[in-house]
């Protein structure tokens, strides 16, 4: 399969993006208006797309470029998913050139991928740290989807 990188996104591309975060639990609610200001100030975007400039995979960061950096999003098209595309997408994202000097990078990830991403050297283990949340009470009726 041939497939590019690419660090923005078309709007059809957007409301591809829009599409895929429907097939999943965590982003289900998402509207297309929403997704693209999360676009507009996400710091890196990375998308996957094939030879038809469709898009396959996707992945984002917001980050400061020196101290912290979170990786959230990371998405493969159903019908691409167990062909190495996640490994590309990582592979890209992790040792994309902005992110070569930023201390710490985290990710979100369900409890059944953390193996999948400590090929990459991500860890739970955080010494005594904890992470807390504050949920916006705007959001506060989409918290049952989790």
């Amino acid at each position: 399969m041939t497939y590019k990188f690419v660090d923005t996104l078309t709007e059809t591309q957007t409301s591809e993006l829009v599409e895929l975060y429907k097939n999943e639990f965590w982003s289900k609610q998402r509207t297309y208006q929403d997704v693209a200001k999360m676009l507009q100030f996400s710091d890196i975007i990375l998308g996957l797309i094939d030879n038809d400039e469709q898009l396959i995979g996707f992945t984002r960061v917001l980050t400061d470029f020196v101290y912290r950096a979170t990786i959230y999003d990371v998405i493969i098209k159903p019908g691409y998913r167990k062909q190495g595309l996640g490994v590309k997408l990582l592979d890209g994202i992790v040792n994309h050139p902005q992110l070569n000097q930023v201390e710490h990078i985290a990710l979100y990830c369900l409890p059944e991928m953390m193996p999948y991403y400590q090929h990459w050297g991500f860890t739970s283990e955080v010494g005594n740290l904890q992470l807390m949340y504050r949920y916006n009470h705007l959001h506060k009726d989409k918290l049952n989807d989790y």
